[in-house]
């Protein structure tokens, strides 16, 4: 047993120092997670440019089935939606957001050039319920008007 203990002795600090090291730094310095989604490069990569000043981890969905797929793999801390998109739009996504119980706190920022009224009607058209968002930003949007929502949303959620 002799020979084993100065093994065993200095790893086990090391493997209980890290452990301690990895739950504070999730709840303390985790960054925002911020999901993307819209069907146009050119607006993914404007979304991109402004946001990717804050420190926020950012990721990208091209549509709403890729978009629920991501959600489904890790929960944002905010959505940003684009309504009008191929394979399962906007609306689409805050409907299946708004019936899973996982997700229905999520809040979502709607960036489009939809205009917002016009937007909260097609919704409760269709689904004939109230259209359950966090935010509003007509595209093209000017960065301190992202910037300044994107803020206030995370705060809220906090």
């Amino acid at each position: 047993s002799n020979p084993q203990s100065p093994i065993s002795n200095p790893q086990s600090p090391i493997t209980n120092h890290q452990s301690q090291i990895t739950p504070k730094e999730n709840s303390m310095n985790e960054q925002p997670y911020i999901l993307i989604v819209d069907d146009d490069p050119d607006i993914l990569e404007g979304i991109l440019m402004i946001l990717e000043t804050q420190p926020y981890r950012l990721a990208t969905a091209r549509d709403g089935k890729q978009c629920m797929e991501m959600v489904e793999q890790d929960i944002p801390d905010l959505l940003i939606l684009d309504l009008l998109m191929p394979r399962m739009d906007g609306w689409g996504v805050i409907r299946a957001m708004r019936s899973e119980p996982r997700y229905a706190n999520v809040p979502i920022m709607i960036l489009s050039t939809v205009i917002e009224d016009a937007s909260y009607r097609r919704y409760e058209l269709e689904t004939g319920m109230a259209m359950d968002i966090q935010g509003y930003v007509q595209k093209p949007a000017k960065p301190t008007d992202l910037l300044q929502s994107v803020a206030k949303l995370l705060q809220q959620a906090d």
